[in-house]
């Protein structure tokens, strides 16, 4: 297969081969293009034809291949509106009553997955409450310590369980089941049916030919013109996580959901491989899940009256992650400059008032760190995720909410940007032995590097003050900030080698070296003379 891709990219076109060995392909002619081509549908496997079984003789399912509809001059409205065309023709072909959405990038790990769901769909007293149920994503290819803090441990673990009792969790976009009724756009009801019933099999009297030209209806771009889809029908449109906020709008129609997270992961995927992969696709979730809390869907409006108050404060701690950016950035930039200034921000670590802040920090930090193990977690993991979440908190969150309030006012417009999954041997390499990757010029890493470089010469200048005899009493009431700006600095510790020790490919960029220091420097010295 990769050699059969890399050929037609090469040549620019599908070989004479691979096109007479599927009719969809010759349909594909000089002039289509990735976005300019006609619907395409094909019947792979007809699971209504008497021949079509595996080696053993076992009847094999229909298999579709779909590829809608692209015309320059109409919106594609990204994975919604893929999903959307999905779900058209497979209500013509097979109508099932259960619609599983995986990822192209994950696979199924499970194959007991569609009876656990269906135990949940078909439970005599609770099941026809249920519109989805969702799997927790997981990943093949993690590190041993969760470089960087991809697998979500105890938001899979403890969040989206703890949704089930305030009536469900978000639908995440992926290893999720769903009731083909609810997402198309149904109202729950007491009266909805309990027992599952098949609508009419319309496949039964049609060929698969006379199938696929009926679909390609379906699949067209102007299929959808004055309609509902899109709105109240599939997936919703006009934002980047369409998953969010179309899980939000069918618990809002009184349906519910569940999360269930088996022994065996049911689903699994390929998590990012580099810093700047990570950075980018949180960058694409927090801006997305902030234009939902300012739009009409906001959880506090949207699902006033129609969900429990529970559940709508339930989602804004990640519809929130953007703004989230404004404190982080404070602790990480104000305390190290005050130091270096010498001024107070905090109580005397002798003070009583310094007790409260002590206690916080200890009892938060200890927490999580206990929780991180309980769910087989390790302790160089769970710094990983504190070091994963600052460095997010700085650059993602803080692009995100910039690029939000630029399109609020109009000065840029919505993109969906694909995170990149593929990455070269010395790239694996390095991610196998947990090196942090850099190699880019990005000016995400020269805000990590910067701030970095910042809290490191406040850390330098305030130990040698405590060595050069500065009264005690004057360190006293700086003595927080110091720690501070000291766990921040153990925090930079990969991004001071990828400074200034490490030779590879993946160490940080020369220019970002020389911006960072320089600004650093410049932010310094007005601290020092203000």
């Amino acid at each position: 297969m990769k050699n059969r891709i890399e050929t037609t990219t090469r040549l620019g076109r599908v070989s004479e081969e691979i096109r007479k060995e599927h009719k969809g392909f010759l349909e594909w002619n000089h002039v289509s293009t990735q976005y300019n081509h006609q619907s395409i549908v094909q019947i792979l496997i007809d699971g209504r034809e008497g021949k079509a079984v595996d080696v053993e003789g076992q009847s094999l399912p229909t298999l579709v291949y779909l590829s809608r509809e692209k015309r320059p001059q109409y919106h594609h409205n990204f994975k919604a509106g893929a999903m959307n065309s999905l779900i058209r023709v497979s209500s013509k072909i097979s109508n099932g009553s259960i619609i599983l959405n995986v990822d192209c990038d994950m696979y199924s790990n499970n194959s007991e997955s569609v009876r656990d769901a269906l135990c949940f769909f078909m439970d005599e007293e609770k099941g026809h409450e249920i519109a989805y149920v969702q799997f927790p994503p997981s990943y093949n290819n993690l590190t041993r310590n969760d470089l960087y803090g991809t697998c979500f441990r105890v938001l899979n673990e403890v969040d989206l369980p703890g949704l089930d009792a305030n009536g469900g969790p978000c639908y995440i976009g992926s290893g999720c089941f769903h009731r083909r009724k609810a997402l198309c756009g149904m109202k729950y009801s007491e009266e909805c049916e309990r027992e599952w019933k098949r609508e009419t099999d319309r496949t039964a009297r049609e060929s698969a030919s006379v199938l696929e030209a009926s679909c390609k209806v379906l699949a067209s771009c102007s299929y959808e013109e004055n309609t509902q889809w899109g709105k109240e029908m599939g997936l919703k449109y006009g934002c980047s996580v369409e998953d969010i906020i179309t899980g939000l709008s069918i618990q809002c129609r009184g349906w519910k959901s569940i999360s269930f997270s088996p022994e065996r992961k049911g689903f699994v995927g390929v998590a990012p491989t580099t810093l700047l992969q990570s950075l980018i696709q949180h960058k694409r979730w927090s801006e997305g899940n902030f234009q939902i809390f300012l739009s009409r869907y906001c959880p506090l409006l949207y699902g006033h009256k129609r969900i429990p108050l529970e559940l709508q404060f339930s989602y804004c701690p990640y519809l929130l992650w953007a703004p989230n950016c404004l404190p982080t950035l404070y602790y990480v930039a104000v305390p190290s400059l005050c130091l270096l200034g010498g001024i107070s921000l905090f109580p005397e670590i002798s003070s009583l008032w310094a007790l409260p802040f002590a206690y916080v920090i200890i009892a938060k930090y200890a927490y999580s760190l206990g929780e991180f193990l309980w769910f087989g977690g390790t302790i160089q993991g769970w710094w990983n995720e504190q070091r994963i979440w600052a460095l997010r908190r700085t650059t993602s969150y803080f692009f995100a909410l910039l690029d939000t309030i630029l399109k609020l006012l109009g000065f840029a417009e919505t993109t969906f940007a694909v995170t990149a999954k593929v990455s070269d041997e010395d790239v694996s390499r390095r991610y196998e032995q947990e090196v942090m990757e850099f190699g880019s010029p990005s000016p995400m890493f020269t805000i990590i590097a910067t701030l970095a470089m910042l809290n490191l010469f406040s850390f330098v200048c305030c130990v040698k003050r405590v060595f050069v005899g500065i009264q005690i009493k004057a360190l006293e009431s700086l003595a927080l900030q110091g720690i501070l700006c000291g766990v921040v600095v153990l925090i930079n510790l990969p991004v001071y080698q990828g400074l200034f020790f490490r030779k590879d490919k993946g160490a940080m960029p020369t220019s970002v070296t020389y911006k960072s220091v320089a600004l650093a420097l410049l932010a310094c010295s007005i601290a020092l003379y203000q």
